[in-house]
């Protein structure tokens, strides 16, 4: 029987990182950054205002104070953009707006509410220290220093930063495509009435979102039926736009289940028992043009054990994420049970505690009951080694986290 860390490296082993691909900013938002990103100029450009107020030279105004203002003659309105700033001579001020370049003489900066906003003339009520409220050249950035580093998930801050830099395009790796496909002759979508016999096809919807959280670009399809030609045309149509496609159901040996016989001429896909509980048959492999697919479980339960525990690393490898695997810790848990022996078992619990304290793990419903009402409830699954069939109230175990 296959090991659950024997799977994990196949699922990596075949995905691999997407090309990197140049984008505009706004495509950029959630991808991993490719590229070493430096600042082409100084940021700012110039010194400058840091806020609303009067340029001047602090010599001309020391001791001003509200019971003793120094007045001083105003001799041009500085605005943001401007590129000749005027140069100060003693006992004169320039009324300056946050973001103007400063001009030439002044040392400080005074805001606007310690003085009376004179036009032609100014009183100064505060005597400022030298470089109050100013922004020096290059104290953000200086040109040529690295400003978002390879490897960086970008957000509204690096765009913030990139764009303040005059960067409009960057390298990035992708979102990846990923088609998830739910085969059952038993599904039908939530929103149906079914009939006896019929469940909601839970998995589509759950795996199209969990993917999508990994900031996928996500297509869902289903329910597919268990009948060879259909699901065969379905997998052929998606593998045009898929860079990895994640299938739920259909894995079972009955012979309503036709995944593996469907998958064949399709490409090369093993399926394999592996030494895990929940999810014990997976599929992995390359359809078509050689594009990767995981075939999951159709248990509710069992999918998403398996996604935490193989797909969420495919994709944030083909992402082009340094550190794959979701976070863990270790909790004691608040009940014992019994541990199938030789397989690694993957326990919904709800962690409560904090660093300094400690961690308890509260089992969510029966260790072996899949339901998804304790799923529901958990934000990290508990993990039993294979050679531990006796698991003891208070153990500790490691946990894999579900919540970002």
């Amino acid at each position: 029987m296959k090991t659950v860390a024997r799977h994990v490296k196949d699922c990596l082993a075949l995905v691999g990182q997407l090309p990197t691909l140049e984008v505009n900013l706004v495509e950029a938002v959630g991808c991993i950054l490719a590229e070493d990103v430096v600042a082409p100029w100084d940021l700012p450009v110039t010194d400058c205002g840091a806020c609303d107020g009067y340029a001047l030279r602090t010599a001309d105004v020391r001791g001003a104070s509200p019971d003793e203002p120094v007045t001083l003659t105003v001799v041009e309105q500085v605005r943001a953009g401007d590129i000749n700033p005027v140069s100060l001579l003693p006992g004169h001020a320039a009324k300056i707006a946050s973001g103007a370049p400063l001009p030439l003489g002044a040392d400080a900066v005074l805001a606007l509410e310690y003085t009376d906003g004179g036009l032609a003339r100014v009183q100064i009520r505060s005597a400022p220290q030298v470089g109050e409220n100013i922004r020096r050249q290059a104290e953000d950035v200086a040109a040529g220093n690295p400003i978002v580093p390879a490897g960086t998930r970008i957000g509204p801050r690096q765009v913030a930063l990139l764009a303040g830099a005059g960067r409009e395009r960057v390298l990035v790796r992708p979102r990846p495509r990923v088609v998830v496909i739910s085969i059952g002759d038993e599904l039908v979508g939530p929103g149906s009435s079914p009939r006896p016999g019929q469940v909601f096809d839970a998995n589509g919807h759950a795996l199209a979102t969990a993917a999508a959280d990994l900031g996928a670009h996500v297509f869902r399809v289903g329910p597919v039926s268990d009948q060879r030609g259909a699901l065969r045309n379905v997998i052929e149509d998606q593998v045009l736009r898929a860079d990895l496609i994640i299938t739920t159901g259909g894995l079972s040996r009955s012979e309503s289940d036709t995944l593996a016989e469907v998958l064949e001429p399709l490409g090369e896909v093993n399926f394999s028992p592996v030494a895990m509980w929940p999810g014990r048959i997976q599929g992995v492999g390359l359809v078509g043009n050689g594009v990767p697919i995981l075939c999951l479980p159709g248990d509710p339960v069992a999918a998403q054990v398996s996604f935490a525990v193989f797909a969420y690393p495919a994709l944030r490898a083909m992402a082009g994420w340094s550190n794959q695997f979701r976070p863990t810790l270790r909790a004691k848990v608040d009940r014992g049970w019994y541990s199938p022996r030789g397989r690694r078992e993957f326990v919904r619990v709800r962690l409560e505690g904090d660093p300094d304290k400690g961690y308890l793990a509260r089992v969510q419903g029966g260790p072996h009951q899949l339901l998804l009402s304790a799923l529901g409830t958990s934000n990290a699954l508990a993990v039993v080694p294979e050679d531990v069939t006796d698991v003891q109230m208070g153990d500790e175990l490691v946990c894999i986290l579900l919540d970002d």
